[in-house]
């Protein structure tokens, strides 16, 4: 009889440049990450990869640690399958780790948290350099009132005015576990970390937080924005390239690397 054929589970921590893809998810005649990922392995296994990842990002949108998994039939170690899968991507497109797991993990369905980060450059000038990975406000930000109007985030709330038209989300219900915002030299950082986003959430907060960090609006604003639940009372949606999709979190069973992870105490320091 001949022996069944068995596949293996891997996970691989990839990071990627969003400006030459239209985001994350395959998409016909478009170059797309996953599109790019996924062609990229096939030719290391000889067999065509599939791909599932923790988070779909949108066109423009950037990632340091985005964590997707593939099953796939021939023997190969983990080695083989960075440096093989290096070899045949895209250079804005960049394997991280690689590690085997179990057929119970789901990079998506696995995932506990998404920690995303949005930069912008708060200068006069705008950057040369920096054009397509921040931002720029020119007129300037007070970084510590946008601070403490984002805490007003933290918790369990109903996020539809900061949910864009598109959003296929079945529930506006999310949990934001830590947000921070922060002035680094002139650049203004915000970190937010929660159990899932909706479709241009982190996007449209960082709009209405611009108008509060310019003092067009007071900070008590966004807990108003978010008992009014209508979007269209908030704020515009800051451009794709300023966001970041740091890491997805996990239980330390799955035995992944740990990184990026905010906490409430972190957030507020």
């Amino acid at each position: 009889m001949p022996c069944a054929v068995t596949q293996q589970r891997w996970a691989l921590g990839i990071e990627y440049d969003g400006g030459p893809f239209y985001g994350f998810q395959r998409q016909r005649q478009s170059p797309t990450v996953q599109a790019c990922l996924e062609d990229a392995l096939s030719q290391v296994a000889n067999e065509r990869i599939r791909v599932h990842a923790s988070g779909r990002t949108d066109a423009g949108v950037h990632a340091l640690g985005q964590v997707v998994h593939f099953d796939a039939t021939p023997h190969r170690d983990e080695r083989a399958w960075l440096l093989g899968g290096q070899t045949h991507l895209h250079p804005g497109v960049a394997i991280r780790w690689v590690r085997p797991v179990s057929d119970e993990f789901h990079a998506r369905y696995s995932a506990r948290a998404r920690h995303y980060r949005y930069r912008i450059l708060n200068r006069l000038s705008r950057s040369a350099i920096h054009r397509d990975r921040a931002y720029w406000v020119h007129q300037s930000l007070d970084a510590d009132s946008m601070h403490r109007a984002a805490q007003a985030l933290v918790g369990e709330h109903d996020f539809t005015s900061f949910r864009a038209a598109g959003c296929q989300a079945r529930n506006p219900i999310r949990s934001v576990e830590a947000v921070r915002v922060r002035r680094e030299a002139d650049e203004v950082v915000m970190d937010i970390q929660a159990n899932a986003f909706l479709y241009h959430m982190v996007r449209n907060i960082v709009g209405s937080l611009v108008l509060i960090g310019r003092g067009e609006r007071p900070e008590v604003w966004l807990t108003e924005l978010l008992a009014a639940k209508d979007r269209r009372q908030s704020g515009m949606t800051a451009p794709a390239h300023g966001l970041y999709f740091i890491s997805a979190l996990y239980d330390s069973a799955w035995g992944l690397p740990s990184e990026h992870a905010m906490d409430r105490a972190e957030a507020l320091s």
